[in-house]
Formats: C-alpha cells, sequence, structure tokens
C-alpha cells in the first residue's frame, strides 16, 4: 500500500505525481495496439488536475483529508447544489468518481469509497444525460445554412483571405456528417482520408488515436456526399497554401494543432447563428444527431459501436435506449 500522508498534507501535488507515472496508466488498465499502456495525454491532464484540484478546495472547506473521505462523503460532493442547481451534471460526476476510484485503487485503500459511491449512482440518469440531445432534420439544415462564410461585402486582398472560417466550415460539416468527437476532429490527420469512392461519392475516414484524445479508438467512418463537397474545396485551399504537417485542419500557417476550445467556441456561434438553445450546443449535440440518423437508418448497437469509435457495444445501446431526441423546447 502507498503512503496516504503526502495525499492528506498536499493532496493535489501528489495526484500530479501520480497522473504522470506509469501507475496511471495502469489503473486504467488501458492498452495500444502494440501492448504498450496509454500514457494520459497533457491536455487530458490538465483536465483532471483542474477537477482535483475542486475535490482537494471541497476537502480543505469540509475539513477532511484524502484518507478519511467516505462514500458518504463523496456523494455529498458530487450531489452539491447552487441556488437548487446541481453543480456537476450527472455525467461529469461520474467522471469524478472513475477518476477517484483510480486514486484510491493506486493507494491499495479498501474498500475503496469512490467505487463504493459508484455504485449508488443512477447510471440510466447518465445514459439519458450523454445521448439525450441531438438536432431534428429540420434543425441540422438550420445549423448548415449558419456555418461560417465569407462575408459578401469583404474583399479578398490575398486570395487566402478569411481561410480560417473556411477552414472552421469544412471541419464542423465533418464533425456533423461523420460523427467525430471534437478531439478527433483537430486530431485528424491528412493519411487518414481515404480516396472518394464509389457513385454517392463518399469518403471513408479511418480515425486512428494518433493525435486524438486518449479515448479515441480506432475505426473507419464513411462521409457522406454533402460532406466530401465541403471537405474537398478546403483540402485544396489548404495545398495551395502550403500549409506543413499532417493535420486535415490545422490552427495556423506553420500547421500546429487547433485547441478543441477553439472549435467549441467556433461551433457556439454557429449554434448562435442559428437560434439555437446556446445550453448544450457543441460537438456532443452533432454527434448525437450523427448517432440518431444511424439509428433512423437502421443500425444496430454492434454497427453503431464501430461508426462512432466506443469500446464497447453497451455504449452504443445506450444510444439505442434513449432514442436520442430533439431539444423539446425547439
Amino acid at each position: 500500500m502507498h503512503s496516504l500522508s503526502s495525499w492528506n498534507t498536499d493532496p493535489v501535488r501528489a495526484f500530479k505525481a501520480f497522473i504522470s507515472s506509469t501507475a496511471f496508466a495502469e489503473t486504467g488498465r488501458r492498452q495500444r495496439a502494440d501492448g504498450t499502456l496509454r500514457v494520459l495525454s497533457a491536455e487530458s491532464a490538465k483536465i483532471y488536475v483542474f477537477m482535483f484540484q475542486n475535490l482537494a478546495s471541497w476537502l480543505l472547506e469540509q475539513g477532511l483529508t484524502f484518507s478519511t473521505v467516505t462514500q458518504a462523503d463523496l456523494l455529498r460532493f458530487i450531489e452539491r447544489t447552487v441556488k437548487g442547481k446541481r453543480v456537476l451534471n450527472s455525467k461529469i460526476a461520474y467522471r469524478y468518481l472513475r477518476l477517484l476510484e483510480r486514486c484510491y485503487e493506486h493507494l491499495g485503500v479498501t474498500p475503496n469509497p469512490a467505487q463504493q459511491a459508484i455504485l449508488g449512482v443512477d447510471r440510466a440518469h447518465i445514459a439519458r444525460d450523454e445521448a439525450g440531445r441531438s438536432l431534428s432534420e429540420e434543425q441540422l439544415a438550420r445549423f448548415f445554412a449558419a456555418l461560417p462564410a465569407d462575408s459578401p461585402r469583404k474583399r479578398r486582398n490575398t486570395p487566402f483571405d478569411g481561410w480560417k472560417r473556411r477552414r472552421d466550415r469544412a471541419m464542423q460539416v465533418v464533425i456533423a456528417l461523420a460523427g467525430l468527437r471534437v478531439s478527433e476532429a483537430v486530431g485528424l490527420l491528412i493519411p487518414e482520408l481515404g480516396r472518394q469512392a464509389g457513385i454517392d461519392g463518399s469518403l471513408v475516414l479511418t480515425i486512428t488515436p494518433d493525435e486524438k484524445h486518449d479515448t479515441s479508438h480506432e475505426h473507419t467512418v464513411t462521409l457522406p456526399r454533402e460532406g466530401v463537397d465541403e471537405l474537398l474545396p478546403w483540402l485544396e485551399e489548404r495545398e495551395a497554401m502550403a500549409i506543413p504537417g499532417q493535420f486535415v485542419f490545422p490552427a495556423n500557417l506553420t500547421g500546429a494543432r487547433l485547441t478543441r476550445k477553439t472549435v467549441y467556441v467556433q461551433m457556439r456561434a454557429t449554434f448562435e447563428r442559428a437560434g439555437m438553445d446556446l445550453s448544450r450546443s457543441g460537438g456532443r449535440t452533432l454527434r448525437n444527431t450523427f448517432a440518431k440518423r444511424q439509428l433512423d437508418n437502421g443500425a444496430q448497437p454492434d454497427e453503431l459501436k464501430d461508426v462512432l469509435g466506443l469500446a464497447l457495444e453497451r455504449s452504443a445501446a445506450d444510444y439505442k435506449l434513449t432514442r436520442v431526441t430533439p431539444d423539446p423546447g425547439e
């Protein structure tokens, strides 16, 4: 058993040391195709540290230490409310518990309070949170109509002025029509694009974990013709600008990787121009919409699992059980 003393005296520092070690990867039990452990990405590490700092602050307020926290304490933490509203939605609350479960497992704490708390969480509610929001066909058409575009009154001083708007336009279309996570879109690589094939003009994308979030699984998905018609002109423009690197949607002329925050901001702006509710606008809503369209076309959970790049069939079954629906307020 690892010593709990450092986790009690300086929990954030102890946590940072833990997630940067191979021990954290071992608790995740996730491996790459070559059998090596999947190490946490720097971006994910920042998110986890932010989450843990919230917990550490709450522990200090409650007069608790990491070793004295109980199952009941953790449930109080995730169920906190402000003005009658829960601070954490069920999905994020569950992620907190899973993260803490790994910490206590690493420390050899038995019984594991986070594991016990997980047993008391309503998993069905989490599934509804995860897969409960999608766009109707009319709403999706409104979203596409509101995509970034060149201003008709703006003259270009060079042929490539405004290229980022055209990049963002193509990327949002690909996210919506191929069901990609935002992390998969910003990490999409040129070698992952197949050749346009078939009389329908579709394009097969092979999504690999390279440059993606550490939860991405290798999978293939077909981008339909309407998506290809947006993607190919952007690729031609990207080539004409001679942007180096392999990112399909680079951040700048040096070919750097886009941040997910940038994509969320641009996507939110599209939802706003479309006049739609912004409370949960983003990549998850577009991914749910893609899943709903697949289900409406007769896809089964195992098929949906494959095109979404999910690890388990039961994850895809969550979509089928909840039958993702449009926002009733629209």
